[in-house]
């Protein structure tokens, strides 16, 4: 590839991104005609990155000469390129976008990138030009890229018959659209509870009244978006609305995903046996550490029993208190797990959760994130002064001395018809010399309206949980292949580097480094001890609850959809890994995203977890703010991106391969 080649499409990626950006925060500010004109340079834009794409496609599909890396892996590194950038922002913006037209154009675009991808991976033209090349004598990188490349190739189906592809083409363009319909459906279908009197509110913080007074009918209006749900559940003293709310939520998606669902488990099944697997779970599987749904279900099991007795003290404790407020309970409700929990950490450990959130305005949450983290890693961020697409997302950049490493975007408070869950969205992959890794954080924190933005602990461990996502692709994205650089390495570990970053959330002497309140008082130490020793309370049943949805997310696509019920499944798998009882009416399956995004590995979250508690161990050793362990870490894992095995990059810095010991006792610990 030509060096002027080079520079113009690093050029054309930084237009895209600016542009794109710059298009949407003029369809933030302005009216109808202005959002038309930026939805047509948005589209415009797309077409041209398609059109350039398809040229590469075609030229690669009519070589003829000998295959080397000059010439048929850089240009199909071009390709790829092209379209990790498009799809990236074309999933982003229907996440987040405030402009309806942008949206629509994105979710166009993304339909017609994953259908010139369908195309390249179903070249039997290109699939034998990469089979061709000679990468013996290039460096481990590139062996690994090509070797990944046709692991791909096959498992799109590129060797199947003419016929055969031709129907996977059509299953993986109607996928697609079912795919966006699907989370199209969960973002707009927000439930609301109204409330008759602000004495329902009992039991809330005060800020939250007050930020929920009553409207014109003298009702309150609370919406299913997590800054009014969470803390409801959790203090709100009502159990009837408690139990009202808890169903709204679980009913969002419902009807318009019944079809939607099950279209997609069908579609995915017939994909998966076109392809020669029987069924979607053992092609998802097949790629991932875990190998094989068998060893999915097995380690789902093994977890479910480690934390069995765990949970069974818990629910215990739960029932106990539970009959103090409801004289004759026989049962704990799932609308009833906070509330009670609560109560709990209150009674048997004198901490109350509320009186920690005065200790954790987001302002202040964010920047101690940002030292700790910059501490420990060796980098400095520096606000950006770039376009975005809406008045209250910020831009950054980090720096690791003189290099700037990437730039990243936080959109983190709720606003209508944007994802209503927490995310960390690629939106460029890092190409060593070509261009630097860009990501954002969707995340739905209080704030961003005048007020301090007290957010809950769990909120803060779902920054510092998503932010390690962001890290992870921004230092990983110094690869020279697009398809082995940011988070290229097997899924099932890509939850690793984010949950172990929660564990800083817990620790006192990083506590004591930014929760801080208004009066500028330090979180007492005294608090955090109380918090520590009601850390655990309910940790068995949280993690059942989590193996439930994996065996939900497993079980939905390890066999025929047509022979299953979704709604009897649930109701099965609760009561299996599960203590509480399923309420009728509910459809939780509807508005769980993962099983589109994750489909049949959501498991990949514990499994995540238990390397997590090992990797952990390292630190809790050495010091969590050890700059020493966490450059090891930074280098031998954050920064290898698909270069390796992940079971390899974990024996690097373990110096053994890993254990299941961290996690089971981090089940049982005091």
């Amino acid at each position: 590839m030509t060096i002027f080649k080079r520079v113009l499409l690093s050029l054309l990626t930084l237009f895209f991104v600016f542009g794109a950006l710059l298009v949407g925060n003029l369809a933030a500010e302005t009216d109808s005609p202005a959002q038309k004109d930026a939805a047509a340079a948005f589209s415009k834009k797309c077409e041209s990155d398609l059109n350039q794409a398809g040229r590469i496609l075609d030229q690669l599909q009519n070589f003829k000469g000998t295959a080397t890396v000059q010439t048929v892996l850089e240009p199909l590194n071009d390709f790829w390129t092209i379209l990790d950038r498009n799809q990236n922002i074309t999933s982003l913006y229907q996440n987040v976008h405030p402009d309806p037209d942008i949206r629509a154009a994105a979710a166009e675009y993304e339909q017609k990138f994953s259908k010139l991808e369908t195309e390249m991976q179903l070249s039997r033209p290109v699939f034998d030009a990469v089979s061709a090349l000679d990468v013996s004598k290039e460096d481990a990188g590139t062996q690994r890229y090509v070797q990944k490349l046709l692991q791909d190739f096959r498992r799109a189906g590129v060797d199947k018959d003419p016929e055969t592809r031709q129907k996977i083409r059509q299953l993986q363009d109607e996928l697609v659209k079912i795919s966006q319909e699907f989370g199209r459906n969960i973002r707009e279908d927000v439930r609301y509870l109204k409330l008759d009197s602000p004495d329902e509110l009992a039991g809330l913080p005060q800020d939250y009244i007050q930020a929920h007074q009553p409207g014109p009918e003298g009702k309150i209006t609370l919406s299913t978006d997590y800054p009014d749900y969470l803390p409801f559940m959790s203090y709100a003293k009502s159990d009837a609305r408690r139990s009202e709310f808890y169903k709204l939520n679980r009913q969002r998606g419902y009807p318009a995903n019944v079809e939607v669902m099950q279209n997609m488990l069908e579609k995915r099944y017939e994909l998966a046996r076109l392809l020669g697997y029987d069924n979607y779970a053992q092609y998802e599987t097949e790629n991932k550490m875990v190998r094989t749904p068998r060893a999915a279900q097995e380690f789902i099991d093994k977890v479910a029993e480690v934390a069995g007795d765990r949970a069974k003290t818990d629910y215990d404790e739960l029932l106990a208190r539970l009959q103090k407020e409801i004289p004759g309970a026989k049962a704990v409700g799932s609308w009833q797990y906070g509330y009670i929990s609560e109560l709990v950490k209150k009674e048997s450990y004198d901490f109350d959760s509320q009186e920690l959130r005065q200790y954790f305005p987001y302002d202040r949450v964010k920047q101690g994130l940002f030292d700790i983290t910059g501490k420990m890693f060796g980098v400095t961020y520096k606000k950006a002064d770039v376009p975005v697409w809406d008045s209250s997302v910020e831009a950054y950049e980090m720096w690791s001395g003189d290099e700037l490493i990437g730039r990243f975007y936080l959109d983190m408070h709720p606003r209508k018809n944007k994802y209503q869950h927490a995310m960390m969205s690629q939106v460029i992959t890092g190409v060593k010399g070509r261009q630097l890794p860009e990501a954002a954080l969707v995340c739905n924190f209080p704030g961003g309206d005048g007020t301090p933005g007290l957010m809950e602990h769990e909120q803060v461990s779902t920054f510092f949980h998503e932010f390690g996502h962001l890290l992870h692709h921004l230092f990983a994205g110094d690869q020279r292949w697009v398809g082995i650089s940011g988070i290229a390495m097997e899924w099932d570990f890509v939850e690793t580097p984010s949950t172990m970053l929660e564990e800083w959330t817990w620790s006192p002497e990083i506590l004591k480094t930014f929760a801080v309140n208004a009066a500028g008082d330090t979180i007492p130490g005294e608090l955090i001890s109380k918090m520590l020793q009601a850390r655990n309370c309910g940790l068995g049943l949280d993690t059942r609850q989590q193996i439930f949805y994996s065996a939900v997310s497993l079980n939905f696509y390890n066999r025929d959809p047509k022979r299953f019920n979704p709604d009897q499944m649930v109701r099965e798998l609760q009561a299996e890994y599960t203590p509480f009882a399923f309420i009728d009416g509910t459809h939780m399956q509807l508005s769980f995203g993962h099983l589109d995004e994750y489909s049949a590995v959501y498991y990949t979250y514990q499994w995540s977890t238990v390397i997590a508690k090992d990797l952990f161990s390292v630190f809790q050793k050495n010091g969590l703010l050890n700059p020493e362990v966490a450059l090891s870490y930074r280098h031998k894992i954050l920064e290898q991106g698909g270069l390796k095995h992940a079971a390899d990059m974990v024996r690097d810095f373990l110096g053994r391969d890993y254990s299941f010991d961290a996690f089971r006792n981090s089940l049982y610990q005091n």
